[in-house]
């Protein structure tokens, strides 16, 4: 698997975020649907990555900084063919790795309370992540989860 800084204008990227929007909105509701799109993803303190398996995506993640130390996870994808091949970990310990280097010491989330967002979760909590307050400007939400990790140096 090869992970890449991504520009965000392959078809197959534009594709699975859509996935991904219409997935949030179809599980909770609007008010609680803190997914970016193409648009927001391309802003200057978000890093987005794709991982490929050879010319095939199997997904994606963003890392939005939020603070001279502090940064956010979004985007958060597989596809549905790389699903349990571990795709997920990998970027996320990639994601890491880069958050690590570029000086942040805490890295947080926000993901829903529904079943569907169980295995993300439970990933975060084996990275880790435990639960916490609501962060930046996010509220208490009955809909989300906040989680929160410190990075070692």
């Amino acid at each position: 698997m090869r992970i890449i800084k991504d520009d965000l204008t392959g078809p197959e990227i534009k594709a699975l975020l859509q996935s991904h929007l219409d997935d949030m909105y179809a599980t909770s509701p609007p008010e609680s649907v803190h997914a970016l799109d193409v648009d927001a993803l391309r802003q200057p303190e978000v890093t987005f990555w794709t991982a490929w398996l050879e010319d095939d995506l199997a997904g994606c993640i963003a890392l939005k900084t939020i603070g001279s130390d502090h940064g956010e996870i979004k985007s958060m994808r597989t596809t549905e063919n790389a699903r349990g091949k571990g795709v997920a970990s990998k970027l996320l310990s990639h994601l890491t790795a880069k958050a690590t280097e570029s000086g942040l010491t805490r890295l947080s989330l926000e993901t829903g309370t529904e079943a569907f967002f169980e295995p993300a979760r439970n990933l975060y909590k084996r990275d880790g992540f435990v639960e916490c307050e609501p962060f930046g400007s996010y509220a208490l939400d009955p809909n989300s989860v906040f989680m929160t990790k410190t990075l070692l140096r």
